[in-house]
Protein backbone atom coordinates (compact mmCIF):
# COMPACT_ATOMS: atom_id res chain seq x y z
CA UNK A 1 0.00 0.00 0.00
CA UNK A 2 1.19 3.70 -0.49
CA UNK A 3 0.04 6.55 1.58
CA UNK A 4 0.27 10.78 1.22
CA UNK A 5 1.41 12.15 4.55
CA UNK A 6 1.79 15.76 5.43
CA UNK A 7 4.59 16.42 7.98
CA UNK A 8 3.76 19.28 9.88
CA UNK A 9 6.92 19.36 12.54
CA UNK A 10 6.55 23.31 14.18
CA UNK A 11 8.01 24.90 16.62
CA UNK A 12 10.17 23.76 19.47
CA UNK A 13 10.52 19.96 19.97
CA UNK A 14 7.87 19.14 17.29
CA UNK A 15 10.74 18.64 14.76
CA UNK A 16 12.97 16.44 16.52
CA UNK A 17 10.26 14.13 17.69
CA UNK A 18 8.71 14.33 14.09
CA UNK A 19 11.63 12.76 13.31
CA UNK A 20 11.85 10.38 15.04
CA UNK A 21 8.11 8.98 14.15
CA UNK A 22 8.88 9.22 10.86
CA UNK A 23 11.79 6.81 11.68
CA UNK A 24 9.71 4.07 13.26
CA UNK A 25 7.16 5.12 10.33
CA UNK A 26 9.49 4.29 7.45
CA UNK A 27 10.89 0.88 9.35
CA UNK A 28 6.99 -0.21 9.38
CA UNK A 29 7.10 0.35 5.74
CA UNK A 30 9.84 -1.69 5.01
CA UNK A 31 8.94 -4.76 7.52
CA UNK A 32 5.52 -4.47 6.01
CA UNK A 33 5.84 -3.64 2.30
CA UNK A 34 4.30 -0.01 2.53
CA UNK A 35 5.66 2.96 1.03
CA UNK A 36 4.90 6.70 1.56
CA UNK A 37 4.99 9.56 0.46
CA UNK A 38 5.98 12.50 3.00
CA UNK A 39 5.99 16.03 2.32
CA UNK A 40 6.96 18.80 4.85
CA UNK A 41 5.24 21.93 5.17
CA UNK A 42 5.16 25.16 7.68
CA UNK A 43 2.95 25.80 10.85
CA UNK A 44 2.87 28.14 13.62
CA UNK A 45 5.71 30.48 14.65
CA UNK A 46 8.22 28.99 12.11
CA UNK A 47 5.55 29.68 9.30
CA UNK A 48 5.06 33.14 10.99
CA UNK A 49 8.62 33.85 10.89
CA UNK A 50 8.73 32.56 7.27
CA UNK A 51 5.29 33.97 5.31
CA UNK A 52 3.70 35.90 8.11
CA UNK A 53 0.67 33.60 8.77
CA UNK A 54 0.50 31.01 11.00
CA UNK A 55 -0.80 28.39 8.22
CA UNK A 56 -1.01 29.26 4.78
CA UNK A 57 -3.81 28.13 2.89
CA UNK A 58 -1.46 26.52 0.60
CA UNK A 59 -0.53 24.33 3.83
CA UNK A 60 -4.23 23.63 4.53
CA UNK A 61 -4.77 22.32 0.97
CA UNK A 62 -1.81 20.29 0.80
CA UNK A 63 -3.05 18.61 4.74
CA UNK A 64 -6.97 17.81 2.52
CA UNK A 65 -4.85 15.76 -0.04
CA UNK A 66 -3.22 13.74 2.12
CA UNK A 67 -4.18 10.32 3.49
CA UNK A 68 -2.63 11.54 7.12
CA UNK A 69 -1.29 14.38 8.90
CA UNK A 70 1.57 14.01 11.47
CA UNK A 71 1.87 17.45 13.50
CA UNK A 72 4.78 18.69 16.27
CA UNK A 73 4.23 21.26 18.26
CA UNK A 74 4.06 24.82 17.96
CA UNK A 75 4.57 27.85 20.07
CA UNK A 76 7.78 28.98 22.21
CA UNK A 77 8.64 32.86 24.03
CA UNK A 78 9.30 34.03 20.34
CA UNK A 79 6.05 34.45 19.93
CA UNK A 80 4.16 34.78 23.46
CA UNK A 81 3.85 38.73 22.88
CA UNK A 82 0.09 39.22 23.68
CA UNK A 83 -0.28 42.21 21.41
CA UNK A 84 1.31 40.11 18.41
CA UNK A 85 -1.88 40.27 15.70
CA UNK A 86 -1.48 36.59 14.88
CA UNK A 87 0.37 33.57 17.35
CA UNK A 88 1.14 30.05 16.17
CA UNK A 89 -1.73 28.38 18.52
CA UNK A 90 -3.91 30.44 15.36
CA UNK A 91 -2.16 27.99 13.06
CA UNK A 92 -3.16 24.95 15.00
CA UNK A 93 -6.90 26.02 15.66
CA UNK A 94 -7.10 26.91 11.77
CA UNK A 95 -5.65 23.99 10.50
CA UNK A 96 -8.33 21.22 13.14
CA UNK A 97 -10.90 23.69 11.71
CA UNK A 98 -10.17 23.62 8.03
CA UNK A 99 -9.91 20.13 8.44
CA UNK A 100 -13.28 19.15 10.01
CA UNK A 101 -11.33 17.35 12.75
CA UNK A 102 -13.70 17.47 15.11
CA UNK A 103 -13.31 14.01 17.40
CA UNK A 104 -10.06 14.21 19.41
CA UNK A 105 -9.57 10.85 20.23
CA UNK A 106 -6.45 10.27 23.56
CA UNK A 107 -5.84 7.23 24.63
CA UNK A 108 -3.93 6.96 28.55
CA UNK A 109 -2.50 3.65 29.48
CA UNK A 110 -0.64 3.64 32.62
CA UNK A 111 2.76 0.98 31.56
CA UNK A 112 3.41 -1.22 34.54
CA UNK A 113 7.22 -0.09 34.22
CA UNK A 114 6.49 3.44 34.07
CA UNK A 115 4.38 3.47 37.58
CA UNK A 116 7.20 4.89 38.95
CA UNK A 117 7.41 7.71 36.35
CA UNK A 118 4.19 8.88 37.93
CA UNK A 119 3.96 11.18 41.10
CA UNK A 120 0.53 9.39 42.10
CA UNK A 121 0.75 6.36 44.24
CA UNK A 122 0.94 2.95 42.31
CA UNK A 123 -1.64 1.21 44.03
CA UNK A 124 -4.31 4.00 42.71
CA UNK A 125 -3.18 4.27 39.16
CA UNK A 126 -2.01 0.58 38.51
CA UNK A 127 -4.07 -1.22 35.84
CA UNK A 128 -5.40 2.27 34.73
CA UNK A 129 -6.77 2.29 30.81
CA UNK A 130 -9.15 4.98 29.78
CA UNK A 131 -9.70 6.97 26.88
CA UNK A 132 -10.73 10.79 26.42
CA UNK A 133 -12.66 11.66 23.62
CA UNK A 134 -12.61 15.98 23.25
CA UNK A 135 -14.59 17.99 21.04
CA UNK A 136 -12.40 20.03 19.04
CA UNK A 137 -13.50 22.28 16.49
CA UNK A 138 -16.24 24.17 19.25
CA UNK A 139 -16.95 25.62 22.46
CA UNK A 140 -14.12 28.53 23.36
CA UNK A 141 -11.54 28.35 21.48
CA UNK A 142 -13.87 29.02 18.08
CA UNK A 143 -17.07 30.59 19.11
CA UNK A 144 -18.30 34.39 18.47
CA UNK A 145 -17.54 36.76 19.17
CA UNK A 146 -14.49 36.46 20.54
CA UNK A 147 -12.72 40.20 21.07
CA UNK A 148 -11.13 43.00 23.65
CA UNK A 149 -12.00 46.27 23.67
CA UNK A 150 -11.84 49.02 25.89
CA UNK A 151 -14.41 50.98 27.85
CA UNK A 152 -14.81 54.28 30.34
CA UNK A 153 -14.22 51.83 33.35
CA UNK A 154 -11.45 49.79 31.82
CA UNK A 155 -10.24 46.90 29.47
CA UNK A 156 -12.78 44.11 28.87
CA UNK A 157 -12.86 40.61 27.32
CA UNK A 158 -14.92 38.08 26.21
CA UNK A 159 -14.77 34.20 24.57
CA UNK A 160 -17.94 32.42 23.60
CA UNK A 161 -18.71 29.20 24.65
CA UNK A 162 -21.29 27.75 21.94
CA UNK A 163 -22.43 24.19 20.98
CA UNK A 164 -24.94 23.72 18.47
CA UNK A 165 -27.30 20.37 18.90
CA UNK A 166 -25.04 18.92 15.74
CA UNK A 167 -21.85 19.37 17.58
CA UNK A 168 -22.75 17.97 20.23
CA UNK A 169 -24.14 15.05 19.01
CA UNK A 170 -21.41 14.04 16.46
CA UNK A 171 -18.60 13.67 19.44
CA UNK A 172 -20.90 12.11 21.96
CA UNK A 173 -21.57 9.64 19.00
CA UNK A 174 -17.88 8.72 19.01
CA UNK A 175 -17.87 8.04 22.84
CA UNK A 176 -20.59 5.70 23.04
CA UNK A 177 -19.15 4.05 19.52
CA UNK A 178 -15.77 3.58 21.03
CA UNK A 179 -17.24 2.99 24.63
CA UNK A 180 -19.46 0.02 23.10
CA UNK A 181 -16.15 -1.63 22.08
CA UNK A 182 -14.14 -1.40 25.08
CA UNK A 183 -15.53 -1.50 29.07
CA UNK A 184 -19.45 -0.23 27.63
CA UNK A 185 -18.93 2.95 30.17
CA UNK A 186 -18.87 6.07 29.03
CA UNK A 187 -18.76 9.54 31.33
CA UNK A 188 -20.02 12.15 29.78
CA UNK A 189 -18.70 15.40 31.13
CA UNK A 190 -20.42 18.72 32.10
CA UNK A 191 -20.72 21.45 33.80
CA UNK A 192 -24.53 21.40 33.57
CA UNK A 193 -24.73 22.88 37.14
CA UNK A 194 -24.08 26.48 35.93
CA UNK A 195 -23.72 26.44 31.79
CA UNK A 196 -26.22 26.08 29.54
CA UNK A 197 -24.41 24.77 26.75
CA UNK A 198 -23.43 21.67 29.61
CA UNK A 199 -27.40 21.58 30.07
CA UNK A 200 -27.96 21.16 26.58
CA UNK A 201 -24.65 18.93 25.78
CA UNK A 202 -26.16 16.43 28.95
CA UNK A 203 -29.62 16.96 27.39
CA UNK A 204 -28.77 15.02 23.96
CA UNK A 205 -26.87 12.76 26.08
CA UNK A 206 -29.49 11.42 27.66
CA UNK A 207 -31.81 11.52 24.69
CA UNK A 208 -28.97 9.07 22.72
CA UNK A 209 -28.05 7.25 25.28
CA UNK A 210 -31.36 4.70 24.11
CA UNK A 211 -29.42 4.44 20.68
CA UNK A 212 -26.33 2.51 22.93
CA UNK A 213 -28.25 -0.05 25.68
CA UNK A 214 -24.94 -1.77 25.96
CA UNK A 215 -23.33 1.55 27.22
CA UNK A 216 -24.30 2.63 30.81
CA UNK A 217 -23.68 6.60 30.85
CA UNK A 218 -23.08 8.22 33.65
CA UNK A 219 -22.77 12.23 33.59
CA UNK A 220 -20.18 14.01 35.95
CA UNK A 221 -19.29 17.68 36.39
CA UNK A 222 -15.77 18.64 35.47
CA UNK A 223 -14.59 19.51 38.37
CA UNK A 224 -15.24 16.09 40.15
CA UNK A 225 -13.76 14.52 37.38
CA UNK A 226 -10.47 16.36 37.58
CA UNK A 227 -10.24 15.44 41.30
CA UNK A 228 -11.27 11.52 40.30
CA UNK A 229 -9.43 11.62 37.65
CA UNK A 230 -6.38 11.89 40.40
CA UNK A 231 -8.04 9.97 43.47
CA UNK A 232 -9.65 6.87 41.06
CA UNK A 233 -8.34 7.22 37.81
CA UNK A 234 -9.70 3.21 37.61
CA UNK A 235 -13.65 4.25 37.69
CA UNK A 236 -13.03 5.37 34.29
CA UNK A 237 -13.31 3.89 30.77
CA UNK A 238 -14.30 6.20 28.38
CA UNK A 239 -14.67 9.94 28.90
CA UNK A 240 -16.32 12.59 26.59
CA UNK A 241 -16.40 16.36 27.10
CA UNK A 242 -16.52 19.47 25.36
CA UNK A 243 -13.07 21.28 23.79
CA UNK A 244 -12.09 23.49 26.68
CA UNK A 245 -12.33 20.54 29.37
CA UNK A 246 -10.82 18.30 27.42
CA UNK A 247 -7.86 19.64 27.04
CA UNK A 248 -7.35 20.65 30.53
CA UNK A 249 -8.30 16.98 31.57
CA UNK A 250 -5.86 15.43 29.03
CA UNK A 251 -3.02 17.20 30.55
CA UNK A 252 -3.74 16.33 33.53
CA UNK A 253 -4.12 12.69 33.26
CA UNK A 254 -0.57 12.37 31.42
CA UNK A 255 0.37 13.41 35.34
CA UNK A 256 -1.15 9.50 35.51
CA UNK A 257 0.94 8.47 32.83
CA UNK A 258 4.40 9.91 33.66
CA UNK A 259 4.64 12.27 31.18
CA UNK A 260 2.79 14.45 28.83
CA UNK A 261 5.81 12.69 26.55
CA UNK A 262 3.94 9.56 26.80
CA UNK A 263 0.11 10.61 25.62
CA UNK A 264 -0.57 10.15 21.93
CA UNK A 265 -3.77 11.76 20.44
CA UNK A 266 -5.73 11.15 16.92
CA UNK A 267 -7.84 13.86 15.52
CA UNK A 268 -10.80 12.64 13.14
CA UNK A 269 -13.14 13.95 10.71
CA UNK A 270 -16.10 11.56 10.61
CA UNK A 271 -17.90 9.64 13.51
CA UNK A 272 -16.03 6.35 13.57
CA UNK A 273 -17.87 2.99 14.39
CA UNK A 274 -14.26 1.60 15.00
CA UNK A 275 -14.57 -1.55 12.82
CA UNK A 276 -11.59 -3.65 11.86
CA UNK A 277 -9.93 -2.08 9.19
CA UNK A 278 -12.06 0.83 8.55
CA UNK A 279 -10.24 3.82 6.91
CA UNK A 280 -10.72 7.22 7.61
CA UNK A 281 -10.06 10.50 6.61
CA UNK A 282 -8.27 13.66 7.23
CA UNK A 283 -6.76 12.68 10.02
CA UNK A 284 -4.08 14.30 12.13
CA UNK A 285 -1.97 12.56 14.56
CA UNK A 286 0.11 14.26 17.48
CA UNK A 287 1.52 14.00 20.72
CA UNK A 288 -0.53 16.13 23.75
CA UNK A 289 2.74 17.78 24.81
CA UNK A 290 3.61 21.83 23.61
CA UNK A 291 6.61 22.79 21.96
CA UNK A 292 8.91 22.70 25.41
CA UNK A 293 11.08 25.04 24.68
CA UNK A 294 13.22 25.27 27.33
CA UNK A 295 14.41 21.48 26.17
CA UNK A 296 14.78 22.07 22.12
CA UNK A 297 17.27 20.97 20.19
CA UNK A 298 19.10 19.72 23.36
CA UNK A 299 17.82 15.27 22.90
CA UNK A 300 15.68 15.72 25.89
CA UNK A 301 12.14 15.43 24.21
CA UNK A 302 10.52 12.19 24.76
CA UNK A 303 9.09 10.84 21.41
CA UNK A 304 7.12 8.04 22.16
CA UNK A 305 4.34 10.36 22.17
CA UNK A 306 4.89 11.08 18.76
CA UNK A 307 5.67 7.49 17.82
CA UNK A 308 2.45 6.23 19.77
CA UNK A 309 0.76 8.44 17.82
CA UNK A 310 1.90 7.17 14.27
CA UNK A 311 0.62 3.31 15.40
CA UNK A 312 -2.96 5.27 16.10
CA UNK A 313 -2.56 6.63 12.10
CA UNK A 314 -1.65 3.31 11.04
CA UNK A 315 -5.01 1.90 13.07
CA UNK A 316 -7.37 5.12 11.91
CA UNK A 317 -6.33 6.47 8.96
CA UNK A 318 -5.18 3.31 7.21
CA UNK A 319 -6.44 0.26 8.66
CA UNK A 320 -2.97 -1.65 9.53
CA UNK A 321 -4.04 -3.02 12.98
CA UNK A 322 -1.42 -5.29 12.77
CA UNK A 323 0.91 -2.07 11.69
CA UNK A 324 -0.13 -0.34 14.24
CA UNK A 325 0.29 -3.42 17.00
CA UNK A 326 3.93 -4.04 15.96
CA UNK A 327 4.64 0.39 16.63
CA UNK A 328 2.81 0.08 20.22
CA UNK A 329 4.86 -3.05 21.38
CA UNK A 330 7.92 -2.20 19.83
CA UNK A 331 7.49 0.64 22.43
CA UNK A 332 6.89 -1.85 24.99
CA UNK A 333 9.64 -3.83 24.27
CA UNK A 334 12.22 -0.43 24.78
CA UNK A 335 10.83 1.08 28.19
CA UNK A 336 10.92 -3.14 29.52
CA UNK A 337 14.53 -3.31 28.31
CA UNK A 338 14.64 0.08 30.36
CA UNK A 339 15.76 2.78 27.91
CA UNK A 340 14.07 6.09 29.22
CA UNK A 341 14.22 9.96 28.41
CA UNK A 342 14.92 12.13 30.96
CA UNK A 343 11.28 12.77 31.89
CA UNK A 344 10.54 9.08 32.65
CA UNK A 345 13.68 8.36 33.97
CA UNK A 346 14.38 6.62 37.56
CA UNK A 347 17.08 5.28 38.97
CA UNK A 348 18.85 2.48 36.95
CA UNK A 349 17.19 3.18 34.07
CA UNK A 350 19.07 3.92 30.84
CA UNK A 351 18.38 7.75 29.89
CA UNK A 352 19.04 8.03 26.13
CA UNK A 353 18.80 10.89 23.68
CA UNK A 354 15.30 11.84 21.94
CA UNK A 355 17.18 10.46 18.31
CA UNK A 356 18.26 7.17 19.94
CA UNK A 357 14.59 6.34 21.67
CA UNK A 358 13.58 6.71 18.33
CA UNK A 359 16.54 3.82 16.96
CA UNK A 360 15.73 1.28 19.72
CA UNK A 361 11.77 1.62 18.93
CA UNK A 362 12.44 1.67 15.28
CA UNK A 363 14.39 -1.68 16.08
CA UNK A 364 12.47 -3.20 17.24
CA UNK A 365 9.40 -3.21 14.61
CA UNK A 366 9.19 -7.29 14.08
Amino acid sequence: MHYNVVLLPGDGIGPEVLAEGVKVMENVGKLFEHTFSLKPDLIGGISIDTYGVPLRQETLQLCKGADAVLFGSVGGPKWDDLSLAVRPEDGLLALRKGLRLFANIRPMKVNPVLIGSSPIKTDVIQGVDLVVVRELTGGLYFGKPKKRWVTQTGRRGVDTLQYTELEIDRILRVGFELASRRKKHLVSVDKANVLESSRLWREIAIELAPQYPDVTLEHMLVDTCAMQLIINPRRFDVIVTENTFGDILTDEAAAIAGSMGMLPSASLASVPSFTERERYTQGMYEPIHGSAPDIAGQGKANPLAMILSVALMFRYSFGLDQEAEAVEKAVESALAEGYRTPDIGVAGSNIVSTAKMGEVVAARII
